[in-house]
């Protein structure tokens, strides 16, 4: 893999941040390429260099959250519920502005959908129809009952600005997952 250079990653980084920053000032579809280029501080032309348009920045910020998760989830695959969820809700935390914005705004109804897809997807692996509380019951129905239920919890302690501390939610979402899954 080739190395990437850092002025490339500085300027990524500085656009992923002013797109957070404007997003929490104002609705998505009014950012304007020239707010990004005044808050990032680089010129239109750069913006285009790294993206196609505010939707491919915004597509790509996405993806680089999903992509983490998705790595989190598999570095955690043989923990249990509670100890796997801590490490999400580290991550989630850490990312705090980023997540918020996406899940408790209006901002981005798109990540909302991206982020229940990718919790689908993940707890599939953990459904099994075949034997005990779950035995007879439709798959589908169980995956989407979980992940649905698990994005709203995460969505309520955004929305309410956490509520409880992130190693309480991750506790009582693992619990939650153990008894459901």
């Amino acid at each position: 893999m080739a190395k990437i250079d850092r002025r490339i990653l500085k300027t990524q980084e500085a656009l992923k941040k002013a797109v957070i920053e404007l997003m929490a000032e104002k609705n998505f579809d009014d950012i304007t390429i020239q707010d990004l280029s005044d808050r990032a501080n680089v010129s239109r032309g750069t913006i285009y260099l790294h993206y196609m348009d505010k939707y491919d920045l915004l597509d790509k910020l996405i993806e680089s959250h999903i992509n983490e998760l998705r790595e989190l989830c598999a570095s955690a695959a043989d923990m249990d519920f509670i100890s796997g969820t801590l490490i999400w809700t580290e991550y989630l935390e850490k990312n705090y502005s980023f997540f918020s914005m996406m899940l408790a705004s209006k901002g981005a109804p798109y990540f909302r959908n991206r982020f229940l897809d990718f919790l689908i997807e993940e707890f599939r692996h953990e459904v099994d129809v075949t034997k005990g509380k779950n035995q007879g019951l439709n798959e589908d129905v169980i995956v989407r009952f979980i992940a649905s239920a698990y994005v709203g919890v995460v969505e309520w302690w955004f929305t309410n600005e956490k509520p409880v501390p992130h190693h309480v939610l991750a506790e009582q979402l693992g619990t939650l997952l153990e008894r459901n899954l």
